[in-house]
């Protein structure tokens, strides 16, 4: 690769003889390079390419709004985390989080803070997003002096997640705020609230996260009518309460949710209910 342009020192644009024009991203790439400079294959492994034309025009603009130390810290944070999962990260991390970053840094610099509605949902149904979200919070902190506290952990996991399943980052919020409403919900329904610290509470998370996949996805899962009915007498109040809780992923979905969905919400819905019994 031949340098085409210095941005900054983290940051240069380089012509590829694989992809053409693309964005380099990695400390110091830049410092003390000129036009037409060789970039040697090596040292380019060890960097973040972005190839998409979308992603360059997008990191292009957001760069000069962004201080260059926190330019560093983010493209160290983002080649941790790719170095850490198994998957490939979707290229859009780079601009949606460090921009997302510098925002809640401009936030905090003026005392306005956001609270996290569905913080623990997250933590519990993206735990390893939610490690990884703590890293990069906590080197922001010891890099930059800042502390942007427990709540933006959860926004960063939900960044994450985005990267990791390559799904819109507005897609990934909107699905963690339909759990929370759904939980919220289940605990207006029950006797003495619900506890978030059990292992059925736990269970109930991920089942109500792979319901959401499942619907969006067209995945029917089955069950016998004759389940359905003993569920229904056995489990009355319970049963009904997951029909409601369908009834809210339908309208806020926009898709159809197969009646057998009932059957597994209600057997999570009575564990929880027989623990608030005790």
């Amino acid at each position: 690769m031949l340098v085409s342009k210095v941005l900054n020192n983290n940051v240069i644009i380089a012509d590829d003889p694989h992809y053409g024009e693309v964005v380099v991203i990695g400390k110091g790439i830049g410092f003390g390079r000129g036009e037409r400079d060789p970039i040697d294959s090596e040292a380019a492994e060890k960097m973040f390419i972005l190839r998409s034309r979308r992603e360059q025009e997008q990191y292009k603009q957001l760069l000069p709004q962004v201080d260059e130390k926190l330019i560093e810290v983010m493209n160290e944070a983002i080649q941790t985390i790719g170095n850490r999962i198994a998957s490939p990260l979707n290229e859009h991390i780079h601009v949606a989080l460090t921009d997302h970053i510098a925002f809640a840094l401009k936030r905090m610099e003026k005392g306005i803070t956001f609270q996290n509605p569905f913080l623990y949902e997250t933590k519990e149904i993206y735990p390893e997003e939610y490690e990884l979200a703590e890293y990069v919070v906590n080197l922001i902190e010891d890099r930059l002096g800042t502390s942007l506290g427990p709540d933006e952990v959860g926004f960063v996991a939900l960044h994450i997640h985005s990267a990791i399943t390559n799904r819109p980052i507005g897609e990934v919020r909107g699905h963690s705020e339909l759990i929370a409403d759904l939980v919220d919900l289940i605990a207006q329904n029950l006797e003495g609230g619900l506890d978030r610290t059990t292992l059925d509470y736990s269970r109930l998370l991920t089942h109500l996260r792979f319901a959401i996949e499942r619907i969006c996805r067209g995945e029917e899962v089955r069950a016998t009518d004759r389940l359905a009915e003993l569920l229904a007498r056995e489990y009355p109040e319970m049963y009904s309460l997951a029909w409601k809780l369908m009834k809210v992923m339908e309208k806020r979905l926009g898709l159809p949710v197969y009646k057998a969905e009932a059957s597994y919400l209600t057997v999570h819905l009575q564990r929880l209910a027989d623990k608030d019994a005790v």
